[in-house]
């Protein structure tokens, strides 16, 4: 009896000292093995190391399941992951009919500012949803992706304070990796790096429609072409090497500018630094570079990749970071939104079944695109009319016409129907529907490559001897002034 009676009083006491948590309360009480919710949401401005990235990244995601999801594309050369956070009203899920975008940072290790600018966007993101109405129309429209380091080797080596200098550039094998890409115009042949293969592995798999890539060492909005055909002394033209979208590029690169606390001013770092008008270059215009990942993401994925140099330092002092945050925010958050300019819409056949990987195509802009597994496609354009080549093996080649306006984007379906093929003994000839003809587009890959005009000398052999490597290593030379 004894013994009962003291569990009843102890029973009573739990009880009354027991405490209902209010609706409050409940975040506090989630995932409390982490003790993250002891501490209010926030992000300092300092530089954080790899782990310290971790561990905020992987603290927002679980804060935030409803906005965001956390995933690595592959490995550095020395274990560390590639994370890569989406923010999106949507983020486990592609949103069918809605675009893809993405931010790439740190891609040389001692360039540093970007990376903390993306913690900063992240954590702006996920606490303005809801209470701010232009981050939740662009979180319910946009799913975006946002790799904070694709170098946390290089960072890891490099040093606080210094504004120039090449320690920590490379990843850890001493590549550059904003020179390990595939390029058209020239034959790269430098080994690729495992953060190089994570990308294109990355890419490959999403249809992104817009994306930055974040560098430091001037203070310019760079846009596609980097590279050039011509090859020699190729550092001494100062020639742009005009991509097929170049007045979109353009704009692209004029509304972060614009955006921007004082990119737009042109004004150059140093004296031994060109000024940039209106804070916009053409890639080779300022300096040329084979290899580069803007031209890449362009010509074989055909996502519109410009390059954001943000600060004339490479890797100021902490002190500086709220400084650079409040320059780039606003134009971080209206790049993105730029993703719905233009036309987008589906490719279906006759039954209404979506059609993936054909070929989409804005005629006279010789840089193709692909739909998704949903047929969709997306592409940035300004007001104007358009038509658009749309073709995929087996079915009739389409031509649509179409007109871009300011307000909104366009909404173009197309539907594809499929033919028979039946190639004629004596010529090789195919029959369409009856009639006989040659093929209108031979067969190739999902992707057109851009083609320069005829003539333009691209052959790998125009790029070797003794010329070329001259040509390379002053451009060597330039670029480790540079971004």
């Amino acid at each position: 009896m004894y013994r009962i009676l003291l569990f009843l009083i102890f029973i009573y006491g739990n009880i009354r000292g027991m405490q209902f948590h209010t609706k409050e309360d409940v975040p506090r009480l989630y995932h409390p093995r982490f003790l993250m919710y002891e501490e209010p949401y926030n992000i300092e401005f300092k530089y954080h190391n790899y782990e310290q990235m971790s561990r905020f990244l992987r603290a927002t995601s679980l804060r935030f399941q409803n906005l965001t999801a956390l995933y690595s594309i592959g490995k550095s050369v020395k274990g560390r992951d590639l994370w890569v956070m989406v923010v999106s009203s949507s983020p486990y899920e592609h949103m069918i009919g809605k675009p893809d975008v993405k931010y790439i940072a740190n891609i040389h290790g001692n360039e540093a500012v970007g990376r903390e600018l993306m913690l900063h966007l992240i954590h702006f993101l996920v606490t303005s949803y809801g209470s701010d109405a232009y981050i939740t129309w662009l979180l319910d429209n946009t799913r975006i992706h946002i790799l904070p380091s694709m170098n946390p080797d290089g960072f890891e080596v490099s040093k606080e304070g210094r504004c120039d200098g090449g320690q920590g550039r490379y990843n850890a094998r001493g590549f550059d990796l904003n020179r390990n890409f595939p390029d058209y115009f020239k034959q790269n042949n430098k080994k690729s790096q495992p953060e190089t293969e994570a990308v294109k592995e990355w890419v490959s798999k999403i249809q992104f429609v817009l994306s930055g890539s974040l560098h430091g060492g001037a203070l310019v909005a760079s846009y596609p072409f980097d590279n050039t055909p011509n090859s020699l002394f190729q550092s001494f033209t100062s020639t742009p090497s005009v991509s097929p979208d170049d007045d979109v590029f353009q704009h692209l690169s004029l509304t972060y500018s614009r955006n921007h606390g004082s990119m737009y001013q042109g004004l150059p770092c140093s004296p031994s630094q060109p000024a940039f008008k209106r804070g916009i270059t053409n890639g080779a215009e300022w300096y040329p570079l084979t290899g580069g990942m803007q031209d890449f993401n362009y010509v074989w994925n055909g996502c519109m990749e410009i390059t954001l140099e943000l600060s004339c330092c490479k890797y100021p002092p902490a002190a500086d970071l709220p400084h650079y945050w409040a320059e780039n925010r606003a134009s971080l958050i209206k790049f993105l939104a730029e993703a719905h300019r233009g036309v987008h819409g589906f490719v279906i056949d006759e039954n209404g079944n979506p059609i993936e990987r054909a070929s989409v195509k804005v005629k006279s802009r010789d840089v193709s695109f692909s739909t998704t597994k949903y047929g969709e496609f997306w592409r940035i354009l300004l007001p104007g009319v358009y038509k658009l080549e749309v073709f995929s093996n087996g079915y009739v080649p389409r031509e649509v016409e179409f007109v871009v306006i300011e307000q909104h984007p366009t909404l173009l379906n197309v539907t594809l129907y499929s033919v028979k093929r039946q190639y004629d003994d004596e010529n090789g000839s195919v029959l369409y529907n009856g009639n006989i003809g040659g093929r209108p587009y031979p067969h190739r890959d999902h992707t057109l490559h851009y083609r320069p005009q005829s003539g333009i000398n691209t052959a790998a052999d125009a790029n070797n001897g003794i010329f070329s490597s001259i040509s390379n290593g002053f451009n060597n030379f330039v670029t480790n002034l540079f971004g």
